[in-house]
């Protein structure tokens, strides 16, 4: 590692500084009175999370590409995180939300594969200049990244970021585009919730199933929910950093011996040691979701997942520098159109099979934003509905990393 000028150099002492600056971050953003309530209505906790380690570094103090720490939560933490979300994806209660949920929530993960690389040719026809980038702040690679938080969430983002080969520069415009659109949709989503009864009557929509599903969902919750013990969470552990080890081994002979031969296969991401990891650490999550191992949901395997995810959140802000926000306006129209054509499609396939307005919305968040808004959605219906949003953001984990590849390699084609 080079010799950094940094005033803060200590690994130690820097993921000290980081799981402090989460901790003010969370305790602060669960005040509901006062100046703090005011501030988080406005500037979502995420947010903050990226943005107060990248200070770290734009000012100096902390030298965001030269340290272990960033290493370490991207090969261990992130690995052991995608484990954790997708152990507990139920495929049973899936099915029984209804084929008009599952049809939604797929619809939505197809216009965020299509819709990237559709609105890079819009955009490049105006805006040409988009595509003169090329190397690590090529803007598809920060979209391919982007696409990795729409269809699954932050820790998508950034295994597509790494197995993509995004720079620091472009990755922070694409995470202040994601704010700033996936905001305005849910806005949009929670106006909708509002008035979903008479959306539903002009639609035609039987929302008989919703009904039941309520009573389903209260009933299970009131039948499993329980206080983790100190064996529960050392299971967790095992799973997790077990699934992890593994993932290192097997990637780290698949690698060398795709490169030795076939060296073609390097544009599909295969000689990337990270690429292998991933995949097979959600492989591996979806096949423990087929056993008892899925139990461990109700002990709190997605909180101590998303524990390993907000560090790897700061560690990933302290790359960021600010002051390449001020380019973000021209690339927020890409997510705009981004997400235009996500949102079209979803209320045209809606029409189509008379869906309630709640399976466009959740299926809709379940992908853009996945765990950390999907829920705020359901429960903006009924709060007994919030784990179903839980429950098919957990499959747009599993889905991020497999279809946001798909949409990374369409944006590269587009930008060829």
């Amino acid at each position: 590692m080079e010799t950094s000028q940094a005033l803060i150099t200590n690994n130690a002492v820097i993921l000290g500084v980081l799981a402090t600056i989460l901790g003010f971050v969370f305790y602060t953003s669960n005040l509901k009175r006062g100046f703090w309530g005011k501030f988080y209505s406005y500037v979502p906790a995420l947010l903050m999370c990226y943005f107060l380690p990248s200070l770290l570094n734009t000012f100096g103090i902390i030298d965001g590409s030269n340290n272990d720490v960033y290493t370490v939560a991207k090969y261990y933490l992130l690995p052991a995180c995608l484990v954790l979300l997708t152990l507990s994806i139920d495929i049973k209660s899936v099915m029984g939300l209804g084929k008009k949920a599952i049809i939604m929530f797929f619809t939505g993960t197809i216009g965020v594969v299509i819709g990237g690389p559709l609105a890079l040719l819009i955009t490049a026809a105006v805006m040409p200049e988009l595509l003169d980038v090329t190397g690590p702040e090529a803007v598809w690679r920060g979209m391919a990244a982007l696409a990795g938080s729409w269809i699954g969430g932050g820790a998508n983002m950034v295994a597509m970021k790494e197995i993509y080969g995004a720079g620091g520069d472009i990755f922070t415009i694409m995470v202040t585009v994601d704010i700033v659109v996936a905001n305005i949709w849910m806005a949009v989503l929670l106006y909708m919730a509002a008035r979903h009864k008479e959306i539903d009557a002009r639609s035609g929509a039987d929302t008989s199933s919703i009904d039941r599903l309520i009573e389903r969902v209260q009933h299970f919750e009131s039948q499993h929910s329980r206080k983790p013990e100190l064996n529960d969470l050392m299971i967790l552990i095992a799973f997790a950093f077990g699934a992890t080890g593994l993932a290192h081994l097997v990637a780290d002979i698949a690698v060398p011996f795709f490169i030795e031969h076939y060296p073609g296969l390097n544009k599909f991401s295969l000689h990337s040691k990270l690429f292998w990891i991933i995949v097979l650490v959600t492989t591996i999550g979806l096949a423990l979701s087929f056993t008892k191992a899925r139990n461990l949901e109700a002990v709190g395997a997605s909180k101590v997942g998303s524990t390993f995810l907000y560090i790897l959140v700061a560690t990933i802000g302290l790359h960021m520098d600010i002051t390449k926000i001020v380019e973000a306006p021209k690339y927020v129209v890409i997510g705009v159109i981004w997400m235009a054509i996500h949102v079209l499609l979803m209320f045209i396939v809606a029409k189509i099979i008379k869906a309630p307005i709640f399976y466009l919305a959740v299926g809709s968040k379940a992908n853009i934003g996945a765990a950390a808004s999907a829920p705020v959605v359901a429960s903006a219906f009924h709060p007994a509905l919030a784990p179903v949003g839980v429950l098919l953001a957990v499959i747009g984990y599993a889905l991020g990393t497999y279809m946001a590849w798909i949409c990374g390699q369409l944006l590269r084609m587009v930008s060829a």
